[in-house]
């Protein structure tokens, strides 16, 4: 009798094992909607799963938070026109080729085409206007803004994207990246003197400006000495006149767009220039953004600039694996040696 006790009440177990019963108090995984605080101080409440995300104005800066977390492939939209006039953006579709065919969500002055948003519905945008922020979510659309204003607004961008995208672990591996980047670079530069360090000037020449103020925060950085630091730590751009170009007289010119190189070597204003007799004008490199604006690859522009003032403190050979070990690790691409030698060079 116990024996047919023992028997039955393991058959009974067995029965219950197979028939998928689950604990009474176990619960499925549910995908919940969360709030977070973005960099305007306003209150988002951002989907559980995102399968789609959309970036509006600056799409190079944010499609290039977007795939430093790994998720170039939740990217929505088409570049606006502004973006597509040459290759110079071509990466942008190595690392998100979906968006060659997606929608356009803005035309050519950057302005919402908001029935173009409302047809799609992405589960979330992200904006450096607040303007756009508020009028997508007004119209129901959950909008993140970014600001990056000052250096340390980058890590307070990438914690924040790490939280919408759940990819914590990223952020904060990033974040030591780009710390250990910046100390190894203040390592090799610590013993140049101020007579040792290179005068640079970086911007657009053809139109005498500086474009962005973090340019002055990366020269530093890599142990140059920028001509149009004027100490001010706001707003974007800087502008000077050609005879403050000739005073200056910059032993580096790095410039935003190719033709300026002969653009400036052709300008007999310019033949005395130290920059110009030496051959030492550089064309600063884009692959997710212009490296010399705002820009996660910021830590590789210190390295590229280190590379183009001081090549026996920092080789071609060891910025090209720096530059491979980036994209491969964060973005999830690994770059061809074609396509290293093209960005170093």
């Amino acid at each position: 009798m116990k024996r047919l006790l023992a028997l039955t009440m393991a058959i009974i177990m067995l029965m219950v094992a197979f028939s998928g019963c689950a604990p009474a108090n176990s619960q499925p995984d549910v995908i919940t909607d969360f709030t977070v605080t973005d960099m305007a101080g306003r209150q988002v409440t951002i989907p559980g799963e995102i399968k789609s995300i959309a970036t509006f104005g600056s799409v190079g800066v944010l499609n290039a938070f977007v795939e430093l977390m790994g998720s170039g492939d939740l990217l929505c939209n088409q570049m606006p026109a502004r973006f597509t006039k040459s290759d110079k953006w071509k990466m942008q579709y190595e690392f998100a080729p979906q968006i060659k065919d997606a929608p356009l969500l803005a035309n050519s002055n950057d302005e919402l085409l908001l029935e173009e948003v409302l047809k799609l519905q992405p589960d979330l945008c992200i904006t450096m206007t607040k303007e756009t922020a508020e009028q997508l979510g007004e119209n129901g659309i959950p909008c993140i803004y970014l600001e990056w204003k000052q250096t340390e607004d980058v890590k307070a961008a990438v914690n924040l994207m790490g939280e919408i995208l759940k990819k914590e672990d990223i952020a904060e591996d990033y974040l030591a990246y780009f710390d250990s980047m910046v100390q190894e670079a203040s390592d090799l530069t610590a013993k140049l003197t101020d007579e040792d360090k290179k005068t640079v000037l970086y911007g657009n020449v053809t139109n005498l400006t500086q474009p962005h103020v973090i340019a002055e925060w990366w020269i530093d950085v890599a142990g140059g000495i920028s001509v149009t630091n004027d100490g001010k730590t706001t707003g974007q751009s800087r502008e000077y006149t050609q005879e403050e170009l000739l005073l200056w007289d910059p032993d580096i010119i790095i410039v935003t767009e190719r033709d300026m190189i002969d653009k400036i070597k052709e300008d007999k204003l310019y033949t005395d220039v130290t920059a110009v007799k030496a051959g030492s004008i550089y064309y600063i490199p884009t692959v997710a953004h212009t490296w010399g604006n705002r820009t996660v690859e910021q830590p590789l522009t210190v390295f590229w600039t280190l590379n183009k003032l001081y090549p026996e403190l920092v080789s071609d050979n060891m910025l090209a694996e720096k530059v491979s070990y980036f994209y491969s690790h964060f973005f999830k691409y690994d770059l061809t040696p074609q396509q290293i030698s093209e960005i170093i060079e």
